[in-house]
């Protein structure tokens, strides 16, 4: 099965998978390739420049693509197969495309109140109070029409958010 983890900056995405992937090794996360400095932080990612971003997009390295704030993202389609089950922190404008790519594809929305999402892009020191405010003025956005999601909301300690998607990601019952 695969997910798309998606959701506003800030609602807490990397932190809930890390716990997820803690606590059922069977789960495997797909390293995002992003053209933003590898020492800028957050999750553990592969940084490129745009050439080589480009490059390894010509070639067909990536199973998914998509353009946010500014950056390219790029989803490697060697880490797409394989046993277990298989997470990746997305993009909910790229999700029509997604679907199209991944038949079966589960999405979960992790988000968080919007006095929550701003004290964690603050702490983070990242952004500019500027760029905070786009931020949460994006955090609205709509999933796109016709997709079945679940929601996660991560407003408490992270053991909470992690139980959360934990529950998410069983298998749907009929």
């Amino acid at each position: 099965m695969i997910f798309a983890v998606v959701g506003p900056s800030g609602a807490g995405k990397d932190t809930l998978i890390r716990g997820a992937l803690a606590a059922r090794p069977d789960l495997r996360l797909v390293r995002r390739v992003i053209t933003r400095p590898t020492e800028a932080g957050g999750e553990a990612f592969d940084g490129v420049t745009p050439e080589d971003f480009a490059r390894r997009q010509t070639r067909g390295d990536f199973a998914l693509t998509w353009q946010a704030h500014g950056l390219s993202y790029g989803l490697p389609r060697d880490q797409l197969t394989g046993p277990g089950d298989v997470l990746f922190n997305g993009s909910r404008a790229a999700l029509p495309e997604a679907a199209r790519l991944f038949p079966g594809l589960r999405v979960i929305l992790v988000t968080a109140p919007d006095i929550v999402l701003a004290a964690r892009l603050a702490a983070r020191g990242r952004e500019t109070a500027a760029e905070i405010r786009a931020r949460l003025g994006r955090a609205a956005f709509q999933m796109p029409d016709g997709f079945a999601f679940q929601t996660v909301i991560n407003d408490a300690a992270p053991e909470v958010g992690i139980a959360r998607l934990l529950a998410a990601l069983q298998p749907v019952r009929a």
